[in-house]
């Protein structure tokens, strides 16, 4: 029995300050930088939105639990975000899905869902209902990959170019969507562009950077019954998604395609953050960018290797990018050096 099944749910309450320190640091050591640079009014729903996003995501990704399982418990935390009253329903849900939790910091999340849902229920109408929109999206797209791929030993593809295009945006375009409402909300002269020209460079720069996550799993995704490469590309290199392991270099006219089409939705995320004026905000914005072009420089060299391989840019470079961009004050010519450097 866990310790979140002997404690009366008042004693399970997990502080709002917790929440945004500690336990967002410890899921995401890397996007917690970007949360960091930004203003305290952007801050608490990236945040908070964030926590929820990666809440769900480890639920899907809890395989100890059946498929079936694990597609209701996310349904539940799904209609919970969206303010439906569940009773306990949050908390046993927590008891039940975080003594899974190999890893420490998922386990703390998971055992505090039912606090961020009162930090959402208490946050400000638009930024809720802001929330509640992206995850609504986010949500959608999970639950449609656990529904897409429900044998692990059968390796089942994407039907179509479309069917990807809709996941990366459900996924991650849609959070590029909600961070450019967010920012034209929030912050005054956020940009000279039109919010709907941000908006479309913001969901670019969101499906670019889902693909990236794409590419560089692949081996992994395949290995475990899911490939994101359409089926109707493989058949015109007559290649079963089964065979893409054993015979990799057959996949790299499809693979190289998919690259390209990350590599332009890095560069609206360049063109998305050059255009903001608000230099910690910038800062922020194109830090994900720029590790992301070096990530597919990677990629691109690794060839026909990459579905063998674990692809990461070290520790070391990702604080030298950062470095970099906070001695310079993300000025827009340090912006392009570092972008055509890292995508070398």
């Amino acid at each position: 029995m866990s310790v979140a099944e002997t404690l009366p749910s008042e004693e399970r309450r997990v502080s709002v300050p917790a929440l945004r320190g500690p336990i967002l640091r410890q899921v995401s050591r890397s996007f917690y930088l970007s949360i960091f640079l930004l203003p305290k009014k952007l801050r608490d729903p990236v945040s908070l939105g964030y926590l929820l996003a990666r809440a769900s995501d480890t639920i899907a990704d809890t395989l100890e639990l059946p498929l079936e399982l694990r597609t209701e418990k996310l349904r539940l935390l799904a209609r919970g975000i969206q303010g439906e009253a569940l009773g306990d329903s949050i908390v046993e849900l927590s008891a039940s899905v975080s003594p899974l939790q190999k890893n420490e910091s998922e386990r703390a999340l998971i055992e505090s869902l039912q606090s961020c849902l009162d930090w959402l229920d208490r946050s400000e109408v638009v930024d809720r209902e802001d929330v509640r929109g992206v995850l609504e999206k986010i949500n959608r797209g999970q639950i449609l990959d656990l529904e897409r791929f429900r044998d692990p030993k059968q390796v089942a593809a994407l039907e179509t170019s479309a069917d990807l295009d809709e996941y990366t945006y459900l996924v991650a375009g849609s959070a590029g969507e909600f961070w450019t409402r967010l920012c034209f909300r929030h912050l005054k002269k956020f940009s000279p562009r039109g919010e709907n020209q941000m908006l479309e460079l913001g969901k670019r720069y969101g499906q670019g950077l889902q693909l990236i996550n794409i590419l560089r799993d692949a081996g992994d995704d395949l290995r475990a019954g899911r490939c994101y490469f359409p089926n109707e590309e493989l058949a015109a290199v007559a290649l079963e998604p089964a065979q893409i392991v054993r015979e990799s270099q057959r996949l790299m006219p499809i693979y190289r395609k998919w690259r390209e089409k990350a590599e332009q939705g890095i560069k609206a995320g360049i063109e998305y953050a050059k255009a903001i004026r608000n230099r910690r905000v910038r800062i922020a914005t194109v830090l994900p960018a720029l590790i992301g072009a070096r990530t597919l420089a990677l990629l691109r060299d690794a060839s026909a290797t990459v579905l063998h391989r674990h692809i990461k840019v070290p520790r070391k470079e990702v604080r030298r990018i950062t470095s970099s961009l906070t001695f310079s004050l993300a000025s827009r010519s340090r912006i392009d050096l570092l972008f055509r450097e890292l995508s070398r």
